[in-house]
């Protein structure tokens, strides 16, 4: 099975979001071909969580799984220590007080 680049999936991710009218924006632009992506929910009432995806041995699967949640500033601090030992790294912000980020959504494990 052939594997989307990381940025083809940024991309492909971000339109996703405006479809259904949800700001999101890149935050940090990591390796466009094999970067890790960390996806930030941002409800704009100082909480947050950060995804990242999360490959399980057994099964095969890739899920999106929780990294960190609570405030803001917690969170940010826990993408701000991924980020510093993964330069790689891509970080995606979503906005929406209604929590949606799609990730659970068909086709973007």
């Amino acid at each position: 099975m052939t594997r989307l680049t990381a940025e083809f999936w940024v991309q492909a991710y971000l339109a996703r979001l405006r479809l259904v009218d949800i700001p999101a924006f890149v935050t940090s632009r990591g390796d466009n071909s094999a970067g890790a992506v960390l996806v930030k929910l941002n409800t704009l009432d100082g909480r947050a969580q950060a995804f990242q995806r999360s490959f399980d041995l057994m099964t095969g699967e890739r899920a999106w799984v929780t990294l960190a949640e609570g405030d803001e500033a917690d969170v940010d601090a826990s993408i701000a220590k991924q980020a510093s030992f993964d330069p790689d790294l891509w970080v995606i912000e979503v906005e929406d007080r209604q929590g949606r980020h799609l990730l659970d959504e068909q086709g973007l494990s």
